[in-house]
């Protein structure tokens, strides 16, 4: 629990945050299913960095720049780009095909959300797989902001859930909340039992917009994958001069 006098506002959606608000805080970007548990994998696989883009196009290029050090990942619509090397699924991301390479990244919504956290102080990238270490050091945080992805311009509930379950750690009597860290507060509290299940988990996940999109297209794996507690101890941190992912000590 937080020592000091802090502010957690979570964000729904991108679209529903005026960017110039999260200056001098900390902001998570999540985005559970999945481009947020992909880049945590890929950069606990041994990825040197992660370049997301917004456009196809985009990634391209900065993927000629790298050369051969530039694995190209993502999706449109839940599926593998055309040509890339790689789709959005978590488990494709093993030190075999990422270890030391320069992962250029462009998702329908994570990539998305990330633009809009230019203005922060720092930018992290938060999922169940790295959640408390994420938890833990935002409890040094004065000021925290917990951005969704969703998934079209439409709320998920899985990742209302992951920041309900980021605020449920570091709420306390000097904690001052947004309405919206309530909700997410209410709804980890109603669907997860302390501590939490991956089973529950899981099956928590799979009932949301995101898990449902999931597997229509016969990903459920993914959904499991994305279900597991503290799999690493990695932060990944967005670099915004730059515009590159790297792993980052918690302290």
């Amino acid at each position: 629990m937080p020592s000091m006098k802090t502010t957690i506002n979570t964000h729904f959606l991108p679209q529903l945050l005026d960017p110039h608000t999260l200056a001098g805080s900390t902001v998570v970007v999540i985005d559970v299913l999945r481009a947020s548990t992909t880049v945590v994998t890929a950069l606990a696989a041994g990825a040197r960095t992660v370049f997301p883009c917004l456009e196809i196009e985009e990634a391209l290029e900065v993927a000629q720049r790298f050369g051969e050090q530039a694995v190209l990942g993502g999706e449109r619509g839940g599926r593998r780009i055309a040509g890339f090397d790689l789709g959005n699924s978590p488990a494709e991301y093993v030190a075999e095909t990422v270890a030391d390479k320069v992962v250029v990244f462009t998702t329908t919504n994570g990539t998305r959300a990330m633009q809009v956290c230019r203005s922060a102080e720092r930018v992290l990238i938060g999922a169940f797989v790295n959640h408390t270490v994420v938890a833990e050091h935002l409890a040094t945080c004065a000021k925290v902001d917990l951005v969704c992805a969703g998934t079209r311009g439409e709320v998920t509930r899985e990742d209302v859930l992951f920041a309900g379950a980021i605020v449920a750690r570091l709420a306390g009597p000097t904690t001052a909340l947004n309405d919206a860290s309530r909700l997410a507060w209410d709804a980890w509290s109603g669907a997860i039992t302390q501590p939490p299940e991956h089973r529950l988990l899981t099956a928590s996940l799979q009932d949301s917009q995101g898990g449902r999109n999931l597997l229509e297209i016969g990903q459920a794996a993914d959904i499991a994958f994305a279900a597991q507690l503290d799999m690493t101890d990695l932060l990944p941190e967005l670099d915004v001069g730059s515009w590159q992912i790297r792993s980052t000590t918690a302290s």
